[in-house]
């Protein structure tokens, strides 16, 4: 019996990618309490300085109902801290903390070996391109894709 779909399952290889790539960095995140959603949060308010929580949700790729409870355990952890906007008291910035400015001080260079050991063994140039396909792939959802027309429900 013929396949009746011909297309690689982009979502599931996508998934055994992420898979593969998380599995060389938990084990860092684990030795020091952790969660993966709490080091997207970290890594992304190291890399911006300070954010709306909007732009959090966006950057990490978290719902924002899981991003509120995520920011609240972190706060009350002193991983961030969250300040109102002077000039709009509705709006908030979230911001690293003392702990969570620490933190990164100490897992950023374990993360960096890391992605050294990964080069060396698959070659810089396999680590590279990855990162320039999913980059790439990521700048060509500006183009919009037809959606396909769905059958009329009976």
């Amino acid at each position: 019996m013929p396949y009746r779909i011909t297309h690689r399952n982009l979502p599931q290889l996508f998934l055994k990618a992420r898979e593969a790539l998380m599995a060389h960095f938990r084990p860092v995140l684990n030795h020091f309490g952790v969660t993966e959603q709490q080091w997207r949060i970290l890594r992304a308010l190291d890399e911006h300085g300070q954010l709306e929580p909007r732009e959090l949700c966006e950057l990490c790729q978290i719902l924002s109902p899981s991003m509120a409870g995520v920011l609240s355990r972190m706060e009350e952890l002193g991983l961030v801290e969250r300040q109102r906007v002077a000039t709009d008291a509705r709006r908030v910035l979230v911001l690293l903390g003392e702990k969570g400015d620490r933190l990164i001080d100490e897992i950023a260079p374990l993360i960096q070996q890391q992605y050294r050991l990964m080069e060396e063994a698959w070659g810089k140039r396999v680590v590279d391109d990855l990162t320039d396909a999913l980059e790439g792939f990521i700048a060509a959802q500006a183009t919009e894709v037809p959606q396909v027309e769905l059958p009329k429900k009976p």
